[in-house]
């Protein structure tokens, strides 16, 4: 007997990726009363992953940034539970894992980007202990906070790769938010912290960057510019830094390690016709304004799979979704696409405890500040309470629901 042929189904709209990107612009094709979407994700929950950073600082719990997958599915939607596994712009078609094959009319690409902790030697094998952590991932956000708060000296380390990543303050965050910790307890200067930076500077946006040095060495920071991690020895507790502007190595001994993991897209989108041949990541090619392919007039893309010139964060998202949104419409509709994403952006930067930064800025790193008559260059107590308490609210009560 032959095996059964894979089924076949149509939908007007298909987001691949149950995340920040699809579930919010599911919500809002939903509000504008597209009534055919299907949502590809194979996940039973959704991270809100923005509070992972206060959770490896020992300010929040893991479990205040999960909710269960079938709750934010908006109404109405079909929830296709599989791993998207490959796509056929010319065929319209997207193929899950299991087979099944999924035609559409429209087509969004959401499915974020991929963590690569294997592209540096040595590190997955020794993830959650031996010292080594990383807040990007769920589990391993807890596991960063037990080694902070028992380290009363020796030395930190804090590794951010080359390439985009999602947010990209969040290497430096960790940082700030242990060094404090550290103070705190009265053992900082017992504690040689050590930031290990991919670029020559501080922070992509200029006028924010003057104001992370000046914290940095308020902290008795140590920063390396333009190095990354290439190499981690678990059981030794070492660490090689290449230094790029040098071209040397060097081998530190470390207590705590917190590492961002270098990033990519899906493996499965790299090889796919949509991947940008421009982008070494293999990141999805859009019109960088319209977020529509320029090759496919019924593809988008938004978040952290979109090749796009700004920082992969939340905020972005929360601005390309209303474009998506209104662009797809038009083109359901037979009209040209004039929604504009400008490259807003935002990120907010924990910098002690109880205080934060807020940097937004769009494509040409022009300062676009949201909230006026607040100075939110200058580290702030609310602030921090926006980033700890009203963020995620507005994230779970509105944004995912279509509302901003």
């Amino acid at each position: 007997m032959s095996a059964p042929k894979p089924s076949s189904r149509h939908h007007e709209v298909i987001i691949v990726g149950g995340g920040t990107a699809g579930i919010t612009v599911a919500a809002r094709l939903r509000r504008a009363g597209v009534d055919d979407i299907a949502v590809v994700e194979p996940s039973a929950n959704h991270y809100y992953q923005p509070l992972w950073t206060l959770v490896g600082g020992g300010r929040a719990t893991a479990s205040a940034s999960m909710r269960p997958e079938a709750k934010v599915i908006p109404g109405g939607v079909t929830w296709v539970r599989e791993a998207a596994a490959e796509v056929d712009p010319d065929a319209q078609t997207v193929t899950t894992a299991s087979g099944e094959v999924l035609h559409y009319g429209h087509l969004v690409m959401a499915p974020g980007n991929q963590l690569d902790f294997d592209k540096v030697a040595g590190l997955t094998e020794t993830l959650g202990r031996n010292g080594v952590s990383s807040n990007y991932r769920y589990d391993l956000a807890p596991r960063t906070w037990d080694f902070i708060r028992d380290l009363s000296g020796g030395t930190a380390l804090f590794t951010m790769p080359a390439g985009p990543v999602k947010c990209a303050g969040a290497p430096q965050k960790i940082a700030y938010l242990a060094a404090d910790w550290w103070r705190t307890r009265h053992v900082l200067d017992d504690i040689r912290i050590i930031l290990v930076l991919p670029t020559a500077a501080m922070f992509s946006q200029p006028d924010w960057a003057k104001v992370l040095v000046g914290i940095a060495a308020d902290y008795g920071i140590e920063v390396r510019r333009e190095s990354q991690l290439v190499e981690v020895d678990g059981d030794a507790k070492r660490a090689v830094i290449s230094d790029a502007a040098t071209g040397t190595k060097d081998t530190i001994d470390y207590d705590v390690l917190h590492a961002t993991p270098p990033q990519s897209a899906p493996d499965w989108v790299k090889g796919s016709p949509l991947a940008d041949p421009a982008s070494p990541f293999g990141y999805v090619q859009v019109d960088q304004y319209t977020l529509q392919s320029p090759n496919w007039p019924n593809v988008f893309a938004l978040g952290d799979v979109a090749n796009l010139p700004t920082s992969k964060t939340g905020a972005a998202i929360r601005k390309q979704a209303p474009v998506v949104v209104a662009n797809l419409l038009a083109a359901m509709r037979g009209r040209t696409p004039e929604g504009r994403y400008d490259g807003y952006t935002s990120c907010p930067l924990v910098t002690a405890r109880n205080r934060m930064l807020l940097a937004e800025f769009d494509y040409d790193l022009k300062p676009a500040p949201s909230i006026p008559f607040i100075d939110t260059m200058k580290p702030r107590y609310d602030m921090w309470l926006l980033k700890r308490y009203g963020l995620p609210a507005m994230y779970w009560h509105l944004m995912l629901h279509g509302r901003m």
